[in-house]
């Protein structure tokens, strides 16, 4: 659940520093979902990152889906 501690700027942010491609958007039940393509180590730092979160965050899970690359965003978008 995400409230008010700039989760999706962060992810913007760190996906950005890393050439990272895709999105974080809000859902409904509060969680963020995230699509980032990227190279598989820039990804894996990525994660790491999205796990520690901005600085007044608790991150308490993360779950990871790795899917096909299939190249259809062209940068880091908020949604």
């Amino acid at each position: 659940m995400v409230q008010g501690v700039g989760f999706r700027y962060y992810c913007f942010r760190q996906a950005d520093a890393l050439g990272i491609c895709g999105y974080a958007k809000n859902l409904y039940n509060g969680d963020v979902e995230i699509e980032a393509e990227g190279a598989e180590g820039v990804l894996n730092e990525f994660v790491k990152l999205v796990e520690i979160g901005p600085k007044f965050s608790r991150v308490n899970s993360v779950s990871v889906i790795r899917l096909p690359y299939e190249g259809k965003n062209k940068e880091f978008s908020i949604l």
